[in-house]
């Protein structure tokens, strides 16, 4: 079996970004899990989100990846140096591609950078801006409601969702260039977020430029599939994986037909559960 590559998230929001890997790399074959059972990780501490990404990072490892992806923003401003350590491959965060791209497209003007309370508190996006342009402006909010709202099914012209952006990115209409959509849950309201601050702004969505990151690494490393590999994808998740199969159909925007529960007494195990043969 090829090695594959792995991805985590806190639950459900990382599936945009294997929604894009999986478009930018069909050949490769992908192990996504989702923490679902500690959702969500944008208000805990630091020390439990490094906790947190450390175990994750475990349970990946032992599907022999060739890369893993930290398909959470929290978990990336928070642990990303903790993975890399663990690991053992090469690992990709959301939040360096994502600042790359909010640096491009400044044009002289501030940048907007929203998420969860975490990653807005982490600075990290902030740090990762300001270290391609030292003289870059931002305006930076915590958008706490914007994740139940998507998880809800809430769509673009739902009256709730319009007034939440309303609320909390009133102070950067008409003042950023671009925004910065840093968390995992957010490109699922790019439509109501573009109409409200204009065709003007660009809305960076971190899951885009991630994927072009991963690919270049893969093809960089030597360890891109060949032509004729066909591409999987297997689901775990720590909690509910009903709940998970139907609202992330939303997120990957296809079918999820390999969703498996890791037991909390498997967690741990030395060996990983096996694949198995059905593939999305």
């Amino acid at each position: 079996m090829s090695q594959v590559v792995g991805v985590f998230d806190s639950g459900i929001g990382g599936l945009t970004v294997l929604a894009a890997l999986r478009r930018q790399l069909p050949r490769e074959s992908f192990v996504y899990f989702g923490d679902t059972a500690r959702v969500p990780y944008g208000t805990k501490s630091v020390v439990t989100v490094r906790r947190y990404s450390r175990q994750n990072t475990a349970f990946l490892r032992r599907f022999n990846p060739k890369l893993i992806v930290v398909a959470c923003n929290t978990a990336t401003a928070a642990g990303l140096d903790v993975v890399s350590e663990e690991a053992g491959v090469p690992v990709v965060g959301v939040i360096e591609p994502g600042a790359r791209r909010a640096a491009a497209c400044s044009r002289g003007r501030p940048t907007g950078i929203i998420g969860t309370e975490a990653t807005i508190a982490s600075r990290s996006y902030f740090r990762a801006i300001r270290a391609i342009d030292g003289r870059a402006e931002m305006w930076e909010k915590a958008c706490p409601l914007f994740v139940p709202m998507v998880e809800e099914g809430r769509t673009a012209d739902d009256p709730l969702v319009r007034a939440a952006i309303a609320e909390y990115l009133e102070p950067m209409r008409g003042r950023v260039a671009s925004l910065v959509l840093g968390c995992t849950h957010y490109p699922l309201l790019k439509p109501a977020l573009s109409e409200y601050l204009g065709p003007d702004v660009t809305l960076v969505d971190s899951a885009e430029e991630v994927a072009r990151e991963v690919a270049a690494r893969l093809d960089s490393d030597g360890l891109a599939e060949p032509s004729d590999a066909a591409g999987t994808m297997h689901c775990y998740v720590s909690d509910n994986p009903d709940r998970f199969r139907v609202i992330g159909e939303r997120f990957l925007m296809a079918p999820l037909r390999s969703v498996m529960l890791v037991e909390p007494e498997d967690f741990f195990v030395a060996e990983p559960p096996a694949l198995p043969r059905e593939t999305a």
